[in-house]
């Protein structure tokens, strides 16, 4: 076992794990965020995407033991407000209806919030470049990145 200690959706941590235990069983198992969703297993899904000092990682690639130290934040501690507001690309995904059943949608926040980070206002092109490694199995992606625009204000309304 290995000790570690990190940050957590604005929480501090510490823990005994398995040196071989990935990042998104130890968020689901062992802090029971479960809206971090364990897709694929391999890194080709993306429905497993949290913040990992500031920067969208896929948990089910990254060991628990590698985010020592480090500030880790999922799907439920994006919107971490008093009033239970939703943050805007979560607001963004909403509104312009970027889910269906909802499984990749969580590591599609994740990857879009970083994405708009590095680039506020980014073309379609840009959209669909980064978000190219998290995939959907039920949209045909359109109001995906409809979202993603909404979010960055580059879009109004939903429809």
């Amino acid at each position: 076992m290995t000790r570690i200690t990190l940050t957590v959706d604005g929480a501090k941590v510490s823990d005994d794990v398995e040196p071989r235990m990935l990042l998104v069983q130890y968020l689901r198992e062992k802090l029971g965020r479960t809206g971090t969703v364990i897709g694929c297993d391999t890194s080709n899904c993306g429905a497993c995407t949290v913040h990992l000092n500031g920067r969208s990682v896929k948990s089910c690639n990254v060991l628990a033991v590698q985010a020592d130290g480090g500030e880790v934040t999922t799907i439920e501690g994006l919107a971490a407000t008093a009033d239970g507001e939703l943050h805007p690309v979560q607001e963004a995904f909403r509104e312009c209806h970027g889910l269906q059943c909802g499984f990749c949608t969580p590591g599609m926040i994740m990857q879009a919030v970083d994405l708009l980070n590095e680039n506020p206002s980014p073309s379609e092109d840009e959209i669909r470049l980064g978000m190219e490694g998290n995939l959907c199995r039920c949209t045909g992606y359109h109001n995906i990145v409809r979202s993603v625009q909404y979010a960055s204000g580059q879009r109004e309304g939903a429809r």
